[in-house]
């Protein structure tokens, strides 16, 4: 399937190296301020060419809103979005159309549809998530201008590379992403070195929304949490995904992963945000793992189409590490799953009155329990190191 969603459904088709990428985003209320211009900022957040650590591919990224907005605003009708190609260069996977890469969905999609589009991974590519961001764009609006919720993420872990502080206001300042500003030239270092080597490395990236309301999400089979796990595990190379303290709290006691509430909010959030499947008004985070790309230079023994024992070495313009550009995706996706959510809460429960008491998402202590949090990873990471 080419769609998610529920109330808000979206939709996505095109490929990396086909005329245009686009999307249709169906559901969205009328009444929602909405131009192109406000897909540059986003959409230039995820795009190649920027920096020398991503891959060089130089897209305009230009959105044409074909329908749903009138006026400069949403009708209630389904938005249509499109972004053409323009700097698609086929030749360079001419002598792979052929061959298996090792760590890619062709041997896959070979087995599924019995044919495939070798072009730059074809509707396999990255391309795809841009359509992602652009309609994630009208969702983190939404969601602002409506309840005040915020969605944002950063890259937090390069390899073995853990940021050694946090300030939220670094995060934009760097193409990185990444929210200690003194570790960027180690990351620039670190880059440089890996793709001289002809290697890739993994990452992670951590997304928090803040201002959720309590109450969105389901008991059992649209469990919000559930949804957020399903969105992230759908974008490129993605191999795992935390919700609050993820895997973490298998060696936690009880008696430190609740979440205990006082009148003046919670005292920690090691749920990330969700009890139940439904969001408890805290802070909803989110935690996902990016594999090191296999598109590399270095040669390793593989098949091709006929069965034959081949050498696979793979050019072109490929980024030494995806989770560099993935945070605005990451963040597409909270925002969309969030958006229907809130939807649909509004549809089945929306006269349902505020109840009491009504707990604050996060007390003064755990305020400043999460500006610890980072310093306890950095203390964490140099204890492993001694």
């Amino acid at each position: 399937m080419n769609t998610f969603g529920h109330m808000l459904r979206v939709t996505t088709f095109g490929e990396s190296h086909g005329p245009a990428i686009g999307c249709v985003v169906d559901g969205c209320p009328p009444g929602l301020a909405i131009a192109p211009e406000d897909f540059a900022h986003d959409l230039a957040r995820r795009a190649t060419g920027r920096t020398r650590h991503t891959s060089q591919r130089h897209e305009d990224d230009a959105v044409e809103i074909l329908s749903g907005v009138y006026e400069g605003a949403t009708t209630g009708a389904p938005i249509a979005l499109l972004v053409r190609n323009t700097d698609a260069r086929s030749k360079d996977y001419a002598r792979i159309a052929q061959q298996f890469r090792p760590g890619h969905a062709d041997y896959t999609y070979w087995q599924k549809y019995g044919t495939r589009d070798p072009r730059g991974g074809g509707r396999s590519s990255a391309r795809e998530t841009t359509m992602r961001v652009a309609a994630g764009v009208s969702a983190k609006k939404w969601l602002r201008e409506r309840f005040g919720v915020e969605v944002f993420g950063w890259l937090s872990q390069l390899g073995d590379i853990v940021p050694a502080g946090f300030t939220r206001d670094a995060i934009e300042t760097n193409p990185f992403f990444w929210p200690h500003a003194g570790q960027v030239p180690e990351l620039e270092s670190a880059m440089d070195a890996l793709r001289k080597s002809g290697d890739s490395v993994g990452a992670r990236v951590d997304v928090v929304a803040t201002g959720v309301p309590p109450g969105w999400g389901e008991p059992v089979y649209g469990k919000l949490d559930a949804e957020l796990a399903a969105a992230l595990m759908s974008i490129n190379a993605v191999k795992g995904v935390e919700i609050g303290d993820g895997f973490a709290s298998v060696a936690q006691r009880g008696s430190v992963h609740r979440d205990a509430m006082t009148l003046g909010g919670f005292l920690s959030n090691h749920a990330g945000g969700v009890l139940g499947g439904i969001s408890s008004g805290q802070d909803v985070r989110c935690s996902v793992a990016f594999k090191p790309t296999s598109s590399l230079r270095l040669p390793v023994e593989g098949l091709d189409v006929e069965g034959h024992v081949v050498d696979i070495v793979t050019t072109g313009r490929h980024d030494p590490c995806v989770g560099i550009r993935a945070t605005p995706i990451c963040e597409a996706m909270v925002a969309l799953v969030l958006m229907d959510q809130a939807l649909r809460h509004r549809a089945q429960c929306g006269d349902v009155p505020v109840m009491a008491p009504r707990i604050e998402g996060a007390s003064d202590g755990n305020r400043k329990e999460r500006k610890r949090s980072a310093k306890d990873a950095k203390g964490a990471k140099e204890r492993e190191d001694e």
